[in-house]
């Protein structure tokens, strides 16, 4: 049985802050797969699909968060690309493993350039995607 996810209280501040393109369908539905998992209690997701033009958090405006996953820190950090995937894996029991084996020396790089061809296809990927939904 799948853990669901309770909503954060007001005492309690994230861990992470987790801002996707709620428009694209393949962030939805990996977004979707997020908010099944034990821990998610303590990851806030922001959906900038949504947000008004501007700034959607400090240093980070509404366009630069639409073209790139970002993740900020609880202190304030703002990371992005495979460091915001590795980051938010690290903070989910369930994902720890491969936020770990992002970790190692030369992998992080590795996953950050095929994040960034990712990117370019992912126009196309989209298409595909919104054509068959």
């Amino acid at each position: 049985m799948k853990p669901q996810p309770t909503t954060l209280s007001t005492t309690q501040s994230p861990l992470l802050t987790v801002f996707y393109d709620g428009a694209c369908p393949l962030c939805r539905a990996e977004i979707g797969i997020y908010k099944n998992c034990e821990g998610v209690d303590r990851v806030a997701f922001v959906d900038v699909a949504d947000a008004a033009a501007g700034t959607v958090a400090p240093g980070l405006d509404r366009a630069a968060a639409l073209a790139r996953f970002h993740v900020k820190h609880a202190d304030g950090r703002l990371v992005s690309g495979a460091a915001g995937f590795a980051d938010l894996w690290s903070a989910l029991p369930g994902w720890q493993r491969l936020g770990r084996l992002m970790r190692i020396p030369g992998i992080l790089i590795i996953a950050e350039y095929t994040y960034r061809g990712f990117l370019h296809v992912r126009p196309a990927i989209q298409w595909i995607a919104r054509r068959r939904s």
